[in-house]
């Protein structure tokens, strides 16, 4: 079974102007990403619209992946659901069609607590034989999940073996996680990579951003395994003013369809509704950050050499 480790940005669904399925552009994407060094793929999560697709319209773009990626690198499928027999559904059909690890929320309508939701965690282990992912996203969910409670999942629930840590401040909770669990649950960064750095050197085995900025968020990466920390540092600090625009709540997932289309990457920015799209005066603002990043990572990337 393949490790997970590294820089896996969620992917994007892409769409028309009708907001249909745009299968070709979701090609190239995966293409894009693959080319650029992504160390895996996640799907459906909150950057990539998830909770816009019917099961049919993951189903096909699950089927695409899989066949693009051609068993490259791991793919990160969530699977989460305000019901436990649906996650459990949709968490064995994942699997079926080539999920690697499953990123599995805990419910998010009847908030469940401790044992809730150690039952609703025990039914998917329980449904299949890759790992899960605990997504510990309380911004979204506005359910807790202490350290304490994920390292019991991890000690009750064998196939509960990592957790992405979203629950600011991020880097002490990584220590948590890795102390309450005796390292048993292996952490992952979220939030668009805005505390990567202090998160691996915690121990996180690696981020899931966003899908437009893998090719900075590889350098930061790369310059942290070979310990030239510094070098992560200039890079990360240059690209901080977009990671920052992204970050704010309704903005980001067009912010990040919007670079994928200035760059050629796929032919429409379109999000679905309740996605917003960015305004005018929005759509100046990140031009002007797209142009500026650019330019400022170019700089430290000849210095570097």
């Amino acid at each position: 079974m393949r490790t997970l480790e590294g820089i896996c940005p969620i992917l994007a669904t892409t769409f028309n102007e009708d907001a249909s399925l745009d299968l070709a552009s979701q090609a190239r994407l995966v293409d894009h990403l693959l080319e650029s060094g992504a160390h895996g793929l996640g799907l459906f999560g909150n950057a990539g619209e998830g909770y816009t697709l019917t099961e049919d319209e993951r189903r096909r773009i699950l089927d695409l992946v899989v066949k693009r990626v051609n068993d490259r690198v791991a793919l990160v499928v969530n699977c989460g659901h305000t019901g436990t027999d649906a996650a459990v559904r949709l968490s064995k059909e994942a699997e079926d069609r080539g999920a690697a690890v499953l990123m599995v929320p805990p419910p998010y309508y009847m908030k469940a607590e401790g044992d809730g939701l150690l039952r609703h965690y025990e039914a998917i282990g329980r449904a299949v034989r890759v790992p899960i992912m605990v997504q510990d996203a309380p911004a979204m969910t506005q359910v807790a999940m202490p350290a304490a409670l994920l390292a019991r999942l991890s000690r009750e629930i064998e196939a509960v073996r990592y957790v992405k840590v979203e629950a600011p401040p991020t880097a002490p909770k990584i220590t948590a996680v890795l102390r309450e669990s005796e390292g048993q649950l292996t952490p992952f960064g979220g939030l668009n990579g805005q505390f990567l750095i202090e998160e691996v050197q915690r121990g996180a085995r690696g981020t899931m951003p966003g899908s437009d900025m893998t090719e900075l968020f590889l350098r930061i990466w790369e310059g942290l395994k070979a310990g030239h920390t510094s070098d992560a540092w200039e890079v990360f600090t240059s690209a901080l003013p977009l990671v920052r625009f992204e970050l704010q709540p309704g903005l980001g997932v067009s912010a990040m369809k919007h670079n994928l289309t200035w760059a050629g990457v796929i032919r429409c920015a379109r999000v679905r509704q309740p996605t917003a799209d960015l305004t005018a005066e929005s759509l100046r603002e990140l031009q002007f950050l797209r142009k500026w990043v650019g330019d400022r990572t170019s700089s430290v990337k000849a210095a570097a050499m």
